[in-house]
């Protein structure tokens, strides 16, 4: 997920629901006979041969070490006796928008961050206890008409909810009011402030700072001159200063994944099977959502905050799955130097409904763009 950097606004309260394993929970959902059972979700593992990797796993499977991002061959190896199945992201989809109805027929500001994911705003409510109510019937809820849990987290601002929300998971449900934001933080290991990574967490350990207090209580401009000024936003966040808007989005604006890599990696099998998977994912989710597309984006995120971008736009719209994954990887070779990286992204945009196929010509022949 992305660092959001704080913005000066008025206080309010936050609430953001994560879906707890939700591919694998949707899959054992349909599939009663898998429940408990350690299922992996992401490409076939070919009795350990297999290219490619986990896209996410149970908490049955966790338990064995396996991990989201993680080469399926090496998931395969911790537990071949798991159940893989490959993504089925229209059905994901499909009880994404179910969540999503839910959360919007209690009338309050949402934004969607990803499929198993929202933040609302509930400052209206007027109180945290008022907020805690609502998160239970929320779970509730999604428990009863959709068999799936979740955890959600409550704040004065977005990733102060969005911590919280992975503090007590699976099921789990933290309330962070304003006066207890710096107590809470202070003890978490700085990783968990979103968009540190383990190389990031390195260099962090390195200046001492280990805890989220830690890089409270850290001199800025020594930040800063080691960081960039990607530091100034993780500072103000570690002292709990964070008050970006929660923001509506009417319709599909892009649809996007990205992983992390359990070791920053430079091998380019890896990294190429990687981006195969999230154009195959993102591509499954613009035929499931019947759009057409005309830009991808690549991300590549180096060690510390270097973060890269590049993006190319069609001269069509198009849903052809060969061209997208082709294009994916032309941008990835003109972001990639042979430095390690640490998380790669891939996202389509600019969509139109998908009514007739266009073909478009090859990647390499359409306009280039820095975004």
């Amino acid at each position: 997920m992305e660092l959001y950097c704080p913005q000066r606004t008025s206080q309010r309260i936050i609430l953001h629901l994560d879906m707890d394993s939700f591919y694998a929970s949707v899959e054992m959902q349909d599939r009663p006979e898998i429940r408990g059972k350690p299922v992996v979700i992401g490409a076939d593992p070919k009795n350990g041969k297999g290219r490619g990797v986990v896209s996410t796993c149970s908490y049955e499977a966790r338990a064995f070490g396996i991990r989201s991002a993680m080469p399926i061959s090496q998931a395969y190896i911790l537990c071949p006796q798991a159940i893989f199945l490959p993504p089925d992201i229209s059905r994901y989809i499909q009880v994404s928008a179910e969540v999503i109805a839910i959360l919007r027929s209690y009338g309050f500001v949402l934004q969607q961050v990803s499929i198993d994911e929202a933040f609302l705003d509930v400052s209206r409510l007027g109180s945290f206890t008022a907020a805690r109510e609502l998160s239970v019937t929320i779970k509730k809820t999604i428990l009863a008409r959709l068999g799936l849990s979740c955890s959600i987290g409550a704040g004065p601002g977005k990733v102060v909810a969005k911590i919280a929300s992975d503090f007590n998971k699976p099921d789990g449900l933290t309330v962070v009011e304003p006066d207890d934001v710096k107590a809470f933080l202070a003890p978490l290991p700085v990783r968990k402030i979103p968009g540190i990574g383990k190389k990031s967490e390195s260099e962090l350990f390195e200046l001492g700072i280990r805890t989220i207090g830690d890089l409270a209580a850290y001199d800025i401009q020594a930040l800063v001159a080691r960081f960039g000024q990607g530091a100034v936003c993780l500072h103000d966040i570690a002292l709990g200063i964070d008050t970006s808007e929660v923001e509506e989005r009417d319709g599909i604006k892009s649809l996007s994944r990205e992983t992390t890599f359990d070791t920053d990696t430079s091998d380019p099998q890896v990294i190429s099977v990687t981006m195969d998977t999230l154009a195959e994912d993102v591509h499954r989710s613009l035929v499931a959502e019947n759009l057409r597309c005309k830009t991808l984006t690549v991300k590549v995120r180096y060690q510390g905050f270097v973060t890269k971008t590049k993006a190319r736009t069609l001269s069509h719209f198009t849903d052809d799955g060969r061209i997208i994954k082709s294009c994916a990887h032309t941008l990835l070779l003109e972001l990639t130097d042979g430095k390690k990286i640490r998380l790669l992204g891939f996202r389509l945009s600019s969509f139109d409904k998908g009514v007739t196929r266009q073909t478009t010509l090859p990647c390499d022949q359409t306009q280039n763009r820095f975004s």
